[in-house]
């Protein structure tokens, strides 16, 4: 299954409603009894990508608040593999259905790896139980500051001299920063390359050495560079701006209101987990969201804590996935 056909047989009400039937609505005695004891033995939570990715320090945050709140232990195992953080995911589907193996996901394994993999060994709507949105982090659109250009409009006026001159960087093809790429183009009529990288940091790390000129990455990875002055930030893809960059425009003001992304995270269970372990660990997760800890740590990167149920976050999962198979299909990605 492709991103462009995710939603073929399926409306929109029908993917919401396929996504919330996974919850597993309908408590019953058993259940109720399952969740009083749990948890019974340590939580492994996969992150399927390795080590050093964006906002893990976030993570290891919300993990440390989780021991504390369930009263057991709680691990993240880094198990990178595949387009999109598939092995990761696919891990997770295969476990026992007890609320003792979750997956730690961005965008990618749900609405991006459908873009690059034609079988993915697992389907992002039936195959999950959302649990609980975490956080998120706006993308930002930057430049090498090689670019003799100071905002969006200088960069647009820039690429429609040099057509095809102008390489933008993302970690990978189908990745919400290549596809926010693509949306850009579209939008602003330029010709730009696109040039995936197996990953965040090996993109960065050619921004910065000039073998690419512009891309999308998110405050936690380039907040220090620009900082330094070592990349120039001309937009945040967001309706409100970063406070550590206030002089920064949003998209928006920009000019394109519809150049929206945020990177988020959120937690899910294999299909089939008790409702009311999914809704037990839905409430420790939004409580150890909203600690002063978690709080203070998002701040330092423009990021914003998600508190919300599991239904909300089935809700989220569904538009995201309209808004990006609608870029994806207007740029032509499909899977190779």
């Amino acid at each position: 299954m492709t991103i462009r056909t995710a939603l073929s047989g399926h409306g929109a009400r029908d993917l919401v409603r396929s996504i919330l039937a996974k919850v597993g609505f309908g408590l019953d005695a058993t259940s109720s009894a399952i969740a009083q004891s749990y948890p019974t033995r340590p939580i492994k939570i996969i992150l399927p990508f390795p080590s050093g990715g964006p906002g893990e320090f976030i993570i290891r945050l919300v993990v440390d608040g989780l021991s504390g709140t369930l009263g057991q232990t709680v691990i993240i195992e880094n198990r990178p593999g595949g387009a999109s953080g598939i092995v990761g995911a696919v891990s997770v589907v295969r476990a026992d259905p007890d609320g003792y193996t979750l997956l730690w996901s961005p965008p990618s394994p749900l609405i991006s790896a459908p873009v690059v993999c034609q079988d993915l060994g697992y389907d992002p709507v039936e195959s999950f139980a959302p649990v609980a949105m975490t956080f998120s982090a706006p993308q930002m659109l930057t430049i090498n500051p090689a670019i003799p250009v100071k905002s969006v409009q200088e960069l647009v006026a820039h690429a429609k001299a040099n057509p095809g001159k102008i390489r933008f960087a993302s970690p990978g093809h189908g990745t919400q920063p290549h596809l926010l790429g693509e949306m850009f183009k579209s939008m602003a009529g330029i010709d730009i390359v696109h040039v995936p990288y197996p990953g965040s940091a090996p993109a960065v790390a050619d921004l910065l050495a000039g073998q690419v000129q512009m891309c999308f990455e998110t405050a936690p990875i380039l907040l220090a560079h620009i900082q330094a002055g070592r990349l120039k930030a001309l937009a945040v893809a967001a309706k409100t701006r970063v406070p550590q960059l206030p002089a920064t425009p949003t998209a928006p003001q920009a000019g394109y209101p519809r150049l929206l992304a945020t990177y988020w995270s959120g937690i899910l269970a294999p299909a089939g987990t008790p409702a009311s372990i999914v809704n037990k660990l839905n409430a420790a997760i939004n409580e150890t969201m909203q600690t002063y800890e978690l709080q203070a740590g998002l701040a330092t990167f423009g990021g914003e804590a998600r508190i919300g149920s599991p239904q909300d976050f089935a809700a989220y999962i569904g538009a995201e996935t309209r808004k990006w198979t609608a870029v994806a299909k207007s740029a032509s990605i499909d899977a190779d």
